[in-house]
């Protein structure tokens, strides 16, 4: 996004008073200066709709070269005129596909790991060529899981289209070596949305759009696994890893197999609903010698389309959860921030993953992307749509991601 910056006229009262004053109740009238950031700005009380008033000042500040801003100042409502006029460069598409072909090959590659069944040569350069040679083992794992992430983004992308904003492509993370081999995917708005509503249908289409494609994958790779017996102790447990679970990962257990998995060996006189909290949130006590689904490659990767949904609807910043708490609260949604950055803190305790995710959001978490207009509130279905994103949130989020044991 530039600003193309463009002087403002002599006389910018007199030119947009009679069109603000056909649409609000001017209450006063503020020229700005060098130390303020708009060069006009109305206070008062908008008269009727305000996305239509929106649509009709539009090009009147357009053409005094103002970007419009519907801004509130406690009971009052603000149009506020800043100079310059918000323009979009034209993106590289090359860079979008460069990076999707590198990820494809990482994801390939952590696919391989996963799919391929045979001998181990200890040659590095045997290694490699036996790697090659299988990775159309992989295949199952990064199309499924390439499908998730391209379904999310595309939900993005698609909703910013229909909506007439500008947007990039996805751009695609590879992270060779790493257990989805890739860091995920993000498209980057070239403009700020016009309002709450689109925000919220820009932000949210990504999870449903990701969402719609895991469940169906993961039951899929559900149905393709098998459950087997656990290790009876951590001594005979060599490179055992767990993957955690959130409330719909459990559900989908359940639903395909018929149980709550990892089933203990004995619940030691534990009430099941007591050990099925203490297990969810801790991780504790460890199944050894109980059942757990062996996953299969798509099952996997569907399983790391719940986390990945996870991770995006978490409500803070510039996150997928971070718009919606934010059109549903307005900028009260930044009193939020300590809050989550102190539970991932104390969820750090029990899987220190989290203290990455704390940082991360202690720098960069507290800045909301903030709409046009900040006056036109959120219509009742799109309310609902958003307490639906963030109980979605609540079903998706694995307290423990992952738990490894090494056999000691």
């Amino acid at each position: 996004m530039e600003i193309e910056s463009i002087a403002a006229p002599d006389g910018l009262e007199t030119q947009l008073r009679p069109a603000v004053a056909r649409l609000m109740s001017i209450e006063d009238v503020t020229i700005g200066g060098k130390d303020q950031e708009f060069a006009i700005r109305f206070r008062g009380r908008l008269v009727g709709d305000s996305r239509k008033a929106y649509t009709e000042l539009q090009p009147e500040f357009d053409a005094a070269g103002m970007t419009l801003l519907f801004r509130e100042d406690g009971a009052r409502h603000v149009v506020l005129g800043v100079p310059g006029v918000i323009r979009t460069r034209p993106s590289n598409p090359w860079i979008n596909l460069l990076l999707f072909v590198a990820t494809l090959l990482s994801v390939l590659f952590a696919g391989v790991l996963y799919g391929y069944q045979g001998p181990v040569p200890e040659d590095q350069g045997e290694l490699l060529l036996t790697l090659l040679r299988a990775l159309p083992q992989g295949m199952p794992f990064a199309a499924s899981l390439l499908a998730i992430l391209l379904a999310h983004e595309f939900g993005h992308y698609l909703a910013a289209r229909y909506h007439k904003t500008a947007v990039t492509l996805p751009y695609f993370l590879p992270f060779p070596g790493n257990l989805f081999g890739t860091l995920g995917a993000f498209i980057r708005m070239k403009e700020p949305p016009r309002d709450r509503r689109i925000l919220l249908d820009i932000g949210l289409a990504g999870p449903l759009a990701g969402l719609a494609v895991a469940i169906p994958v993961l039951l899929l790779g559900l149905a393709l696994s098998e459950v087997s017996t656990l290790p009876s102790s951590s001594g005979q447990a060599a490179n055992l890893t767990l993957e955690g679970n959130s409330i719909l990962y459990l559900a989908a257990k359940w639903l395909v197999k018929g149980e709550l998995l990892p089933a203990p060996a004995s619940y030691n006189g534990v009430p099941p609903s007591l050990y099925w909290l203490q297990y969810f949130f801790l991780g504790l006590p460890a199944p050894f010698g109980g059942r757990d689904v062996l996953l299969h490659p798509v099952a996997w990767a569907g399983w790391a389309g719940l986390l990945v949904t996870a991770l995006n609807l978490m409500p803070v910043g510039q996150l997928d959860g971070g718009h919606l708490m934010y059109v549903l609260l307005g900028r009260a949604a930044s009193r939020l921030w300590p809050f989550l950055i102190v539970g991932l803190l104390a969820f750090g305790l029990v899987w220190q993953g989290w203290w990455i995710w704390a940082a991360l959001l202690f720098f960069l978490g507290r800045v909301h992307a903030r709409p046009l207009d900040e006056i036109t509130p959120l219509d009742p279905r799109r309310r609902s749509l958003a307490i639906f994103g963030l109980i979605i949130f609540l079903l998706t989020f694995t307290p423990i991601p992952l738990r490894s044991f090494l056999g000691f």
